[in-house]
């Protein structure tokens, strides 16, 4: 099991706000973090990343959620199931809480932190963030700081 926790951005960048957890990797890699955390640009999530769960006892996730909250929110939850996702994760909804929920049932679930940025719609075809969630990227580089730093 690795020692440093792992970063983990999910969405597609070629659907405008989804791709957020993606960016946001990309804006953390500019950071030099590689000796405090695993950063992985985990696409657009699915079981291919349970590897990744079993490796690390923290995974700071970050995500797009289509949550009813205003545009560029950023949370923070700590689920332990499926059930304790945000109601309605963008294009990949299933695959990540069919991940969390067979990491949790192999006893394989790491600490998470879920980082989620609000989202107002998708977007086909784009590779633009909306300037909502564009101007979130801080903060949720902020709270990753913080989840670090609080991990120890």
């Amino acid at each position: 099991m690795s020692p440093k926790p792992l970063i983990l951005g999910v969405g597609n960048l070629l659907m405008g706000d989804e791709g957020v957890g993606v960016a946001a990797i990309r804006r953390l890699e500019q950071r030099d973090l590689e000796a405090r955390a695993d950063l992985v640009d985990g696409g657009t999530g699915g079981f291919h990343l349970l590897g990744l769960f079993r490796e690390h006892s923290h995974v700071i996730l970050i995500d797009a959620a289509a949550d009813g909250k205003p545009p560029g929110t950023v949370s923070l939850i700590q689920p332990r199931f499926a059930s304790d996702f945000p109601p309605s994760l963008t294009a990949h909804d299933i695959g990540l809480k069919d991940l969390i929920e067979s990491a949790a049932l192999l006893g394989d679930l790491p600490r998470v932190d879920l980082i989620t940025i609000s989202v107002a719609s998708l977007s086909s075809m784009s590779l633009e963030l909306s300037e909502p969630v564009k101007a979130a990227l801080p903060q949720v580089e902020t709270m990753v700081l913080s989840c670090l730093k609080a991990y120890g």
